[in-house]
């Protein structure tokens, strides 16, 4: 600081033939290093100014006074109408209020969602279980509502969500200037997809690799299954010597090996195990190096119920495709899946 002062009192001297006479007046008469060996001194001295009382009210004062110039300098306006109408919808009072009561409401609607979710899994493979424990052939009503079980656990199973991944910190707090602050429900990253999602957000990045990936994606996971359900009748009814077409035969028997339907289960589940130790390393990361800082994370990644409709849609899938491997023009029982050789009834 001296140094500074010093060059920038002769640079004001140059500038005038009275400067330069003070100027060579201070070359003569005051020592820099002289100067410089009373800083211990001169910090001494202006630190035992600085936590005065009375000094540390005046250096306050001066800072609430920037402070409050600041913000009146400083502002934003914000269009609340959305976050109006949503308390108005939910007939809170004020922005806690609607929080609390939509919380509420998510809350109750997940547990909806599990419970619609189990229902809809359950019913085909009660549905499944009862056919294959049938002493009578399969018939074609009942062959019909296997294959439309099958239908409807494949739409739900891509079209809901299979996986959520949230990473939350719930609250956080600190002191500033002895005022506490605190933050809570900063969402840091939040994620909820189900594979016609995935397909999309593929389909339109610009990289062709990922445009090849989505195709991949939407091909061997959704219209081979798809091409599956629609040979199963064709096969089942042999309409035309259906049997004996290739193509028919490929989707309605041999399409499970090429579709990657279960791929797609293991490399979704790998992922939710991915992201869940992910997330919860750099939490544990993040508290252990907050210190002075109370923080509280939540990590929110789940595999969500259209991942288990999706499964259960393989699995099923795979079980009528192996009894209708084994089977003739004849309408197959079930209960053949397993012990041995399938029999056939007289027409």
């Amino acid at each position: 600081l001296i140094d500074k002062v010093y060059a920038r009192v002769r640079e004001a001297n140059e500038r005038s033939a009275g400067g330069r006479l003070k100027q060579s007046f201070i070359n003569t008469f005051v020592s820099l290093d002289e100067v410089k060996k009373g800083i211990p001194e001169y910090a001494d001295a202006l630190m035992k100014e600085l936590t005065h009382s009375k000094t540390k009210k005046t250096v306050k004062s001066v800072l609430n006074e920037q402070l409050e110039r600041y913000f009146e300098e400083t502002f934003e306006e914000e269009n609340t109408s959305r976050i109006d109408a949503i308390v108005e919808r939910t007939g809170a009072e004020d922005i806690e209020g609607a929080r609390t009561k939509l919380d509420q409401d998510i809350a109750a609607r997940r547990i909806m969602i599990r419970n619609e979710g189990v229902l809809l899994a359950l019913l085909p493979i009660i549905l499944f279980s009862w056919s294959a424990f049938h002493r009578q052939a399969l018939n074609p009503g009942r062959y019909s509502l296997l294959i439309l079980s099958l239908l409807i656990l494949l739409i739900a199973g891509v079209t809901t969500p299979m996986i959520d991944m949230e990473a939350k910190i719930s609250r956080m707090g600190f002191m500033l200037l002895g005022h506490p602050i605190q933050f809570e429900n900063q969402v840091l990253y939040y994620q909820s997809k189900s594979i016609l999602d995935v397909f999309w957000i593929l389909i339109t990045d610009k990289d062709l690799m990922m445009k090849f990936v989505g195709v991949l994606l939407v091909t061997f996971s959704i219209i081979f299954p798809l091409l599956k359900l629609a040979s199963l009748p064709a096969y089942y009814f042999d309409y035309r010597g259906a049997r004996k077409n290739p193509v028919i035969g490929f989707f309605a028997v041999k399409s499970g090996k090429w579709s990657m339907a279960d791929v797609m289960v293991l490399a979704i589940f790998m992922a939710y195990i991915g992201f869940n130790g992910v997330i919860t390393s750099q939490f544990r990361q993040l508290s252990a190096a907050s210190q002075g800082l109370e923080l509280l994370t939540t990590n929110g990644t789940s595999l969500q119920p259209g991942y288990y409709l999706f499964l259960t849609f393989i699995l099923l899938g795979m079980i009528f495709s192996k009894v209708l491997a084994g089977g003739t023009h004849e309408p197959i029982r079930l209960e053949e899946f397993g012990s041995g050789p399938p029999t056939t009834e007289a027409p």
